[in-house]
Order: C-alpha cells, then sequence, then structure tokens
C-alpha cells in the first residue's frame, strides 16, 4: 500500500524550495521518493510537486519494484546485445519520455550532487554520481537543475509512521537473529564462525516474514582484546578463538527490504570479573541517561551529553570515544545521518526520527562492551525498537558454557 504521508511530505517539501519535480538515482533516495529500494543502483525515481511518483526500473528489477509507493513503474534494459552503452546512456530515452509525460521537460528540477554513504544492497551496486546531471541534460536539455542534497537530508530524517514500521520489522527480524546467535556462542568459537551464526537468520527469517521481500545484513563478532576495537569506522571478525570470561561484541546491521538497523549487544561466557560488571553498569547508566532525555524539541546534543556525563562522573570519559549515536533506518552506518547525536550538534529532535544510541567504552589490548539500539521519537519520548537482551543478566551466559 502506498505510503500517502511519504507522498504528501515530499510534496510539500518541493512546493517549499519551488520545485516542479526531483529526480534521484542513489538507492537510498529512491527508497525515500518510490518506496523501492533498488537491487542493483539502476533504478530512477521522480517526483513532482503535484504528489505524482515514478519509478523507471530495470526490466529484471520490475516485479520487485511494483511493491513500493511509485504511482507508475516504467522499465528499461540497461544492458543490451544490439550494442555497448552504459547505464546513463541506455536510460536517456525512457527518461526523456517519462519527464516529458510528468511535465518536467522545462521544470526547475531537483536532484543529489554532493558524497554519500550508501547501504550495500547487492555484492556490487551501480551508483550514477556526477553522471545523473549528464543524464538529465541530455534527457531535458531545457530543464532547470538544481542540488537538493539538504531536501533530501531533512526528509530522510524524519520517518512517516508507514516507514518506522518497516524498521520495526527490520529490528524484529534482528532480535530473532541475536537470539538463536546468543544460544549457540560457545568458548573455542572462531569470531568468524560466531559472526555467521547471528548473520545467517537475518536472511532466514526476514525472507519468511509477510511482506518482506529481501532481507539480510551484516554481522560481526569481535571477542577478548579485538572487541576494543569496535570503535573504529568497521568492524572485523577473526579466526581468534574466543575464550571464557572476556567481552564478544557482536555487531549487526542488517535490513528489510532496505530498512535498516544497527546494533550491537556484548556478552561474557562464563563468569565474569568485577570490572566487567563495573563497565556494563556504568554503560546501561548512560543509556537509561539519554533515553530519559530524548523528546522533540531537544538538541541531539544533549542526548550525546546525558550520556557522556554519566561515564565522566566515573571516570571512564575518555573511553567512550565516539558520538552516541546518528540516523538510521534508511540509513545504516553514516555519521552524518540526520540526526547527529554528537557532542557538537545542532540538530533539533523531532517526532519521527529514528536514530542509534550506542554508548560505548574501549580499552586497548583489553576490550570493549557496547549496547548499541535503535530509537524512535515518539510524542511522549522514545519508543526502543530493539528491546532484547536490555539487562546485563541477559548478556552473561551462563557458566556451563565455558566447559562446552
Amino acid at each position: 500500500m502506498p505510503d500517502k504521508e511519504r507522498i504528501s511530505r515530499v510534496q510539500s517539501a518541493l512546493q517549499e524550495e519551488g520545485l516542479d519535480g526531483v529526480v534521484c538515482g542513489l538507492p537510498v533516495y529512491v527508497l525515500l521518493l518510490s518506496g523501492y529500494w533498488p537491487v542493483v543502483g539502476t533504478s530512477l525515481a521522480v517526483a513532482t510537486r503535484d504528489g505524482a511518483c515514478a519509478l523507471l526500473a530495470p526490466e529484471d528489477e520490475e516485479q520487485l519494484a511494483r511493491h513500493g509507493n511509485a504511482g507508475e513503474v516504467r522499465t528499461y534494459r540497461p544492458i543490451s546485445l544490439e550494442k555497448i552503452q552504459s547505464v546513463a546512456e541506455a536510460a536517456a530515452q525512457p527518461l526523456r519520455r517519462l519527464l516529458s509525460d510528468m511535465g518536467l521537460s522545462c521544470g526547475r528540477v531537483g536532484y543529489e550532487l554532493g558524497s554519500a554513504s550508501e547501504p550495500a544492497s547487492y555484492s556490487a551496486m551501480h551508483l550514477f554520481g556526477g553522471s545523473l546531471v549528464e543524464l538529465l541534460r541530455a534527457a531535458a536539455p531545457s530543464m532547470a537543475l538544481a542540488p537538493a542534497d539538504d531536501l533530501l537530508a531533512r526528509l530522510a530524517a524524519v520517518k512517516t509512521p508507514a516507514e518506522v514500521e518497516r524498521i520495526r520489522t527490520s529490528c524484529q527480524i534482528a532480535a530473532e537473529a541475536f537470539g538463536a546467535g546468543r544460544a549457540r556462542l560457545r568458548p573455542g568459537l572462531q569470531e568468524t564462525a560466531a559472526a555467521e551464526m547471528f548473520r545467517a537468520p537475518l536472511r532466514v527469517v526476514g525472507t519468511l516474514r509477510r511482506g518482506v521481500q529481501r532481507a539480510d545484513g551484516f554481522a560481526w563478532c569481535m571477542a577478548g582484546k579485538n572487541s576494543a576495537e569496535a570503535r573504529f569506522a568497521y568492524a572485523r571478525s577473526r579466526s581468534t578463538q574466543i575464550g571464557p570470561g572476556e567481552f564478544v561484541l557482536v555487531h549487526c546491521n542488517s535490513h528489510a527490504d532496505g530498512y535498516w538497523t544497527d546494533v550491537t549487544r556484548t556478552y561474557v561466557l562464563g563468569e565474569p570479573e568485577p570490572r566487567h560488571l563495573r563497565l556494563y553498569d556504568a554503560v546501561f547508566a548512560a543509556r537509561a541517561a539519554a533515553l530519559a532525555a530524548i523528546r522533540t524539541g531537544v538538541r541531539a546534543s544533549e542526548v550525546d551529553r546525558a550520556a557522556r556525563l554519566i561515564l565522566e562522573s566515573r571516570g571512564l570519559g575518555q573511553t567512550f570515544t565516539h558520538p552516541a549515536g546518528h540516523g538510521v533506518g534508511l540509513a545504516s552506518i553514516s555519521a552524518n545521518a540526520l540526526p547527529r547525536i554528537h557532542p557538537k550538534s545542532d540538530d533539533v529532535l523531532e517526532t519521527g526520527m529514528v536514530f542509534n544510541l550506542e554508548p560505548a567504552l574501549y580499552f586497548e589490548n583489553w576490550g570493549g562492551v557496547r549496547h548499541c539500539d535503535v530509537v524512535v521519537v515518539t510524542a511522549s519520548g522514545a519508543d526502543v525498537l530493539t528491546p532484547f537482551q536490555p539487562r546485563t543478566d541477559d548478556l552473561l551466559l551462563a557458566q556451563e558454557r565455558q566447559a562446552a
């Protein structure tokens, strides 16, 4: 069913910016406009200030593309045996006809221009990049082009109720995967094997969900001193064996039809040390303080500050080495996705904003603990979309697993 609220918001934003329409090729913005997340990145979405939305998709994605919001889906053939050509060259003529039929050939039209962080939809992705401008000029030479990156970022920051429910579904799939992985963690497993126990259910559980066409994701396990490296911009599972009595950090970015999660849980197999318990207590106290600070109209920096003050009060401030969160849902791990839960952020929280909340502590050559949830801002505060395993006791795995 089309997301009428999203269509209305796009229409209003275009009217406010004095744009007749907008054309997007980045898969995340194609999803925003049309409700369809392209598989290989060769789709284009077009929306107008009159509320119309159309999708130009490759022929072999038509079946999937018709599950979105677009009032019209047209197809084209990016690759042909008749001649060798670029995707932009193949799309030019079909896009020309589409823009003409939508009354945009001579209009003022927005497009994406700047750099972007794009979630991976397949093993290889096509991104139009700078060729989008050339494509638009070839398809409609009389059209006036205007960069629309800020407009698109603002639209993406505030999710509609329907989008929140899609993200909630993604989080529920992640919850089942974390439950399955947690039950199978054992000392002696390699990090790579443990990570796969969390990742595999994402696809299996996800594609069994009613209404979900595509589900998958990534999961990483970092144990012992390696868990301290989760502070970096990327995670990495290795052949290192998980030992008893050490932190086992599992990080996951998963999706259902392009709506993403960002989740971390940190376990201890067997008997924890007093130090583990103190650090768990600090992270959960920081989480509680940040959640209490979340409400419409609050600066995102105040949410970061609430978590950071707790950790600083316990002498741990220097070990919380990254911002407390960033926008997720359409994005996965983009640090600049709105809202930015950062000490210097001037973003203001709005109802419908979705972000991750990830208080964490890292000690080089010893270990790290992070608890990362997906949160949506509501009229009454915060709704945690990943409420599973919310206490220290859920993360301390049974003593008998030491000997397993």
